[in-house]
């Protein structure tokens, strides 16, 4: 998968999860969970995009660090959103399942990025 795709793929993800929320019941612990959900859920796409814009591999390393953080905490969210929403199970365990990819995808960067950079350290020293 290339960098356009997986921009496309966090930004659908975001479509999606707006749309799950627009859908839950309104009351205060949905308001709540879902106030954070969204800041952390859209934030993977926006921030993808931010990290394909960088200056300087070191830049890369830091804002793709924030859209595997922003993954996990959207991943936790998803999973209170569940407990608290079992009839919306259906609707959720898709974006669930996104998210734990996005996990996996953006934490395998991570790593790989900062292996890269030992690497030059090592070779310049």
């Amino acid at each position: 998968m290339n960098k356009e795709e997986l921009e496309k793929r966090t930004f659908e993800f975001s479509v999606r999860l707006v749309k799950l929320l627009k859908k839950l019941p309104r009351n205060l612990i949905n308001y709540k969970i879902s106030g954070q959900l969204f800041d952390s859920g859209t934030s993977i796409g926006a921030n993808y995009k931010e990290a394909n814009g960088a200056e300087t591999p070191k830049d890369f390393l830091h804002k793709i660090g924030i859209v595997f953080k922003e993954s996990r905490e959207t991943h936790y969210w998803l999973s209170v959103l569940m407990a608290n929403n079992p009839d919306f199970t259906t609707d959720i365990n898709p974006l669930l399942s996104e998210a734990d990819e996005f996990r996996r995808i953006f934490g395998s960067a991570v790593t790989t990025c900062k292996k890269n950079q030992n690497s030059k350290i090592k070779i310049q020293k």
